[in-house]
């Protein structure tokens, strides 16, 4: 059984940073493209960011464009996503994602993480 384990949020004040993991032991993730989604109470999921495994180009929801930066390393199978200048609004549990296509902008990802909640204060 497939796994991705996310990691790294918890409560930070408007401003801080936080980075978020995700990990799994069962895919090589260099062949997977990686997406990050997150979800606040009674909104619908949304697309944070994701990197395309073909040639690691990057992408971002404009309301996190400028703060946010996602990254996969390879040797270590993990993809990670840094959150600079977190606001209230960024308050949400979010997911990683992984698809075996080589583009992340795709409608659809095979693999899915539990969640890690993110909470930033005022």
């Amino acid at each position: 059984q497939v796994q991705l384990v996310e990691s790294g949020g918890g409560l930070v004040q408007s401003g801080g940073s936080l980075r978020l993991s995700c990990r799994t032991y069962e895919l090589t993730l260099r062949y997977y493209s990686v997406g990050w989604f997150r979800q606040d109470a009674g909104k619908e999921r949304e697309a944070v960011s994701c990197i395309s495994s073909i040639d690691g180009t990057t992408h971002y929801a404009d309301s996190v464009k400028g703060r946010f930066t996602i990254s996969k390393n390879i040797p270590k199978n993990t993809v990670y996503l840094q959150m600079n200048s977190l606001k209230p609004e960024d308050t949400a549990v979010y997911y990683c994602a992984a698809v075996y296509l080589p583009h992340c902008l795709v409608n659809q990802y095979d693999y899915w993480g539990q969640w890690t909640q993110v909470t930033v204060s005022s």
